[in-house]
């Protein structure tokens, strides 16, 4: 009775572990596949032999029972080795199945048909991927081209305003030998870049060199030497009043300072703006609270400013009465705009180069970005003289070479702080830039080297 209570109990055991062994292996073939399947069937093969043989009565002392139990162990052990192994496929099959679920047929093998043809792909053209060339020369056709109307009409109405001025201060000052005014700018010298926003209309200052001499800059209160100051002479022998500028005279000195504030009274209040901008068919009025000689005009078709400058031209010197910003009067600057495009020209008349096409392509990147616009005219203009000297291609072929060539040269200078002027090298075009600018500058030009599309994106 014993004996059947425990063979009974036994088979219980069994048939419980059968059950849950019979599901186990219902469920392997969908979660591990066919190969997963059998190493698992193997195993568990094997586990409940070891689990019978456990559970069994063994005979005590019998050798050769012990010797058929050790030996059917190695067999169950050398089943699970010799079992193959799932591939890497089979590993990474889809385990979101529920490991434990009722048993499901297996499915039926999958047919192999043919699949539908597919209908024919249209492949679509990528887009041309456009060299630095062509970019640099779509940007100087599309933004950098001034609209016609613009660059007809506003020169138009600068030299008629330009020779109502003339008229009015012959009339209101014919004791002062004013030259014929003339007009300057890159818009009328071919250099202009995105609009004709600015035109400059120069006053010649007539001076009798026999009373008048010119200081170099070195040797003025500022120590720069793009700075001169214009002193009376001999006044012992030809006393104030010999000259019709005297009236100008600051410690024996011409004064820009005073001469610029005198023209600007007459701009402000002499000067019937009104009738002179009706009979044009325009809008004119200076701007009172600019220490600039400057008006803005304004018609239906264009908009633009005017800036006047006093200016003599003296000793192979073009000298503006533009003093820097201080308490410092009485100087007068350099200017070598007339330079710089005559030479400019000049070389490209003589290789048919490029330089002018790569320097508005320049002036107007730089006049439009908040970081580069202090570089935009004399800085760049320089830059390419000195290139000039040492690059010889500059065919329309070369441009984008030059570009780059040109954005590396103002790496380097802006490195050193310095870029001195062709036409004289002590003069450091850098002078008015303070560091954060300088260093700004050079940051936003050195990523531009490697990727000059910077530069030609929209603002």
């Amino acid at each position: 009775m014993g004996d059947f209570m425990r063979q009974r109990s036994k088979r219980q055991e069994d048939n419980g572990l059968g059950s849950v062994l019979d599901v186990l292996l219902a469920n392997a073939r969908l979660v591990l596949g066919v190969t997963g399947a059998a190493v698992l069937a193997i195993a568990t093969l094997a586990v409940k032999r070891l689990i019978d043989r456990a559970t069994s009565p063994r005979d005590e002392g019998d050798p050769k029972a012990e010797q058929k139990t050790l030996e059917e162990s190695w067999q169950d052990l050398a089943l699970i080795k010799a079992a193959p192994k799932p591939t890497k496929k089979q590993r990474r099959e889809d385990l979101s199945e529920p490991l434990l679920c009722p048993a499901r047929p297996p499915a039926p093998e999958p047919r192999v048909c043919s699949a539908p043809p597919e209908p024919p792909r249209v492949e679509s053209i990528p887009p041309r991927c456009l060299t630095l060339q062509e970019k640099l020369l779509s940007h100087y056709s599309s933004r950098l081209a001034v609209p016609e109307v613009e660059a007809s009409l506003a020169p138009q109405l600068a030299r008629s305003i330009c020779t109502q001025l003339q008229r009015f201060l012959r009339s209101k000052c014919p004791e002062l030998p004013f030259g014929n005014l003339f007009l300057s700018g890159a818009l009328l010298d071919g250099l202009g870049a995105l609009a004709a926003d600015h035109i400059h209309i120069m006053l010649p200052v007539v001076l009798d060199t026999a009373l008048w001499s010119l200081i170099p800059g070195e040797d003025t209160v500022v120590r720069n030497p793009q700075y001169w100051m214009i002193k009376r002479t001999d006044l012992e022998y030809f006393p104030r009043g010999c000259s019709p500028w005297d009236r100008f005279i600051v410690g024996r000195y011409l004064s820009s300072n005073v001469l610029n504030e005198t023209l600007h009274k007459l701009l402000v209040a002499s000067i019937n703006w009104p009738a002179i901008g009706s009979l044009l068919g325009s809008i004119i009025h200076p701007v009172v609270a600019s220490q600039e000689l400057k008006l803005e005009v304004k018609h239906d078709q264009v908009e633009f400013c005017i800036t006047l400058f006093p200016v003599v031209e003296m000793e192979d010197k073009v000298l503006l009465a533009a003093p820097p910003e201080g308490l410092v009067e009485n100087l007068w600057l350099e200017s070598f705009y007339k330079a710089e495009v005559s030479k400019v020209k000049e070389l490209d008349a003589g290789d048919a180069g490029a330089r002018q096409h790569c320097l508005r392509i320049l002036n107007g990147i730089c006049k439009s970005h908040p970081t580069l616009h202090k570089l935009s005219g004399s800085p760049m203009t320089h830059i390419i003289l000195h290139l000039s000297a040492t690059s010889s291609d500059w065919a329309e072929e070369s441009l984008a070479e030059r570009f780059q060539e040109v954005l590396e040269e103002l790496v380097g200078y802006l490195e050193q702080g310095v870029l001195p002027s062709y036409f004289n090298h002590k003069i450091n075009l850098f002078c008015q830039l303070v560091e954060e600018e300088i260093d700004e500058m050079g940051f936003m030009l050195y990523r531009a080297i490697t990727e000059p599309e910077l530069l030609l994106k929209e603002k």
